[in-house]
């Protein structure tokens, strides 16, 4: 409560000469949800918190060092930007009724938020889905969407490889729930070329941070190295949820 409502409250209490009723007004106003200067309630903000159990070791041609610095650098540096946006957007740090298209600070925090948390979720599918030499196979249901879609698990991987060559960012062998598919997808950064109500199961990532410790700009022995540790178990089971949900 700023001085002006203090001063107003303590000028109706003196008026009615009833002390009883002012202590009863003054605690009202202090439970009403903080205000922002456009005047409506501050908004909740929700934090994420890194996911420290996903980051993997002993993995086959992708070096623990190269799994630290990708990690807590990059991904927990997503994971705090996160958050820091959302502290910005809770308060009146970007004024709203300023949004613009072309450029406002609104705009800039919603953009980046997006990326932020695309770049979260991404990377703990990734991490999720390695493991030091591989684990499993294709479940016999997975094993035929992918023959019905691709012809064969070999065709399906060399599309995520080329796909990986092709894009900047990401490339993904993803769920579409909406056609009842398959298909792969690439990104350009983490925001960027999602196809809508699809869900990942192979993830990987082609940003030369996902690489450049062990094999600086040489993309194709890194994506080579991934499929070596893929963890069937989690991608299988990945698959069932999406053809359930």
């Amino acid at each position: 409560m700023d001085r002006r409502d203090f001063l107003k409250l303590t000028g109706i209490s003196l008026i009615l000469s009833n002390s009883a009723f002012a202590m009863e007004i003054l605690e009202k106003e202090e439970k009403k949800p903080i205000k922002s200067i456009s005047g409506g309630s501050r908004m909740k903000v929700i934090k994420l918190q890194p996911k420290d159990h996903l980051k993997p070791k002993g993995l086959v041609g992708i070096s623990d060092e190269q799994i630290e610095v990708h990690f807590e650098a990059h991904y927990k540096g997503y994971v705090a930007k996160y958050n820091e946006i959302q502290e910005k957007l809770a308060t009146d740090f970007a004024d709203r009724a300023k949004a613009n298209q072309n450029y406002s600070e609104y705009r800039a925090l919603k953009v980046e938020e997006s990326f932020n948390y695309m770049g979260v979720v991404l990377h703990e599918l990734y991490f999720e889905n390695l493991i030091g030499g591989g684990k499993g196979e294709p479940s016999p249901e997975l094993k035929k969407a992918i023959e019905e879609h691709f012809g064969s698990v070999e065709n399906c991987l060399n599309e995520i490889k080329a796909t990986g060559m092709a894009c900047r960012g990401w490339a993904t062998l993803s769920y579409d729930m909406y056609n009842k598919m398959l298909f792969v997808n690439g990104f350009d950064a983490h925001n960027q070329y999602g196809f809508v109500y699809s869900v990942p199961l192979i993830v990987l990532d082609v940003y030369e941070h996902a690489y450049y410790v062990d094999q600086k700009n040489k993309r194709p022995p890194y994506i080579d190295a991934f499929f070596k540790n893929l963890n069937w178990d989690v991608i299988n089971e990945r698959f069932n949820r999406a053809v359930k949900a």
